[in-house]
């Protein structure tokens, strides 16, 4: 399954949406990589099995379902994320980029693709429209989140 969307973040034309800087939006993303606990609701725990200059490789708990990933940095332009397939899991990659067309707007754009296991069977389609609505409400709370951080100052 392939999967898009954009979140406006800066609408020049609601005034009543306090706008971001691209900097502040980076610094959310690259934290929910760091610290998802404070963005995932159904994240239990989490461990980071490895880290390098680019990139971070984490375990992620939910329950007694683990997902092991590997997140990589392009800063300040796009982070890019590998789940292995494991059990339940199949492999993913979740592609976060901040895309700024003039200087008063800023949007983020989401890109999911997961693939089938070989000889699986195919994802039931309706099924596929439960989980694009989930990965909206996701990422909405997502930016929900960068916003409360950059009231508080956090970013």
């Amino acid at each position: 399954m392939k999967f898009s969307h954009l979140v406006q973040i800066n609408d020049p034309l609601n005034p009543l949406i306090d706008p971001l800087t691209r900097e502040q939006v980076w610094r959310g993303l690259v934290l929910k990589a760091e610290n998802p606990l404070l963005f995932v609701h159904a994240l239990d725990g989490f461990l980071v099995l490895a880290r390098d200059a680019g990139s971070i490789s984490r375990e992620l708990r939910f329950g007694q379902l683990l997902v092991r990933d590997r997140v990589s940095f392009d800063p300040p332009h796009r982070i890019h994320q590998e789940i292995e397939a494991s059990g339940n899991v199949p492999a993913a990659t979740m592609v976060t980029s901040i895309e700024q067309p003039d200087a008063l707007q800023l949007f983020v754009r989401f890109d999911y693709t997961t693939r089938v296991a070989d000889g699986g069977p195919p994802v039931d389609e309706m099924l596929q429209g439960f989980v694009r609505q989930a990965y909206v409400e996701a990422d909405t709370d997502t930016i929900r989140t960068i916003r409360r951080l950059a009231v508080e100052g956090a970013l």
